[in-house]
């Protein structure tokens, strides 16, 4: 048996949860305020458009009804037992944690913390939903910004190299809700040196990984089975 498991995984995770995979549902955001979901979620968007920027970001990012799912709480319960050493997640909707997962690396950030650009103080989610529009700084009346990782902006290396690490020295990877298709997360799979590779995901999986074993299922049912 498998001594030391990863989990990887990606939107199809949170799916369960009620919150979409923004790849699949953009088009139905594009056009809403007139550019892509990925041109309205980038660095250079933010710094010229704050208002808008937080308006699209709160309309169409921010679940926080959403509750963990089946997957969540298998994957908790896994670290629990001492047979999963880590979750690597592209989501940003801290499900993992809420469902008692400790050692999650969040590769593309999160929406629970978000920054002053000016003094760098931190706030929590409760802070920017309580303000209409771009969330102000009370300490020094600077402008925020999500902690989430933008497009054009580079992953935080911390995290990236936590991740790589994890994947490099477990024996059995486990891939859930995602394509494969995202890079750079999608390089991660190119550090693991073991044998075991599962997936588990419903629709197409990328070119070239070469799966031990692919399982095209609900992902909170097949883990919950683990």
């Amino acid at each position: 048996g498998a001594e030391r498991a990863v989990f990887f995984g990606g939107a199809g995770v949170s799916t369960e949860s009620g919150i979409p995979d923004f790849r699949s549902a953009h088009g139905l955001y594009s056009g809403a305020r007139g550019g892509s979901y990925e041109e309205m979620l980038s660095w250079r968007y933010f710094i010229g458009h704050q208002d808008e920027f937080w308006a699209f970001y709160k309309s169409v990012m921010l679940y926080p009804e959403a509750r963990p799912n089946a997957a969540h709480y298998a994957l908790s319960r896994m670290e629990g037992q001492g047979r999963l050493r880590a979750v690597l997640t592209q989501n940003i909707d801290g499900l993992h944690q809420a469902a008692g997962s400790r050692n999650v690396l969040e590769l593309h950030g999160t929406v629970h913390g978000n920054s002053c650009l000016k003094c760098g103080k931190r706030y929590d989610l409760a802070h920017v939903l309580e303000h209409e529009g771009t969330p102000g700084c009370p300490a020094c009346g600077g402008v925020l910004r999500p902690d989430i990782v933008m497009y054009g902006e580079p992953l935080d290396r911390a995290v990236l190299d936590g991740a790589i690490s994890e994947v490099a020295a477990c024996d059995l990877l486990i891939v859930g809700g995602t394509s494969l298709m995202v890079h750079p997360a999608a390089g991660l799979i190119d550090y693991y040196r073991g044998h075991k590779l599962v997936v588990i995901n419903k629709g197409e999986v990328g070119a070239g990984v070469r799966a031990d074993l692919t399982i095209r299922a609900p992902i909170g049912e097949v883990l919950s089975q683990l």
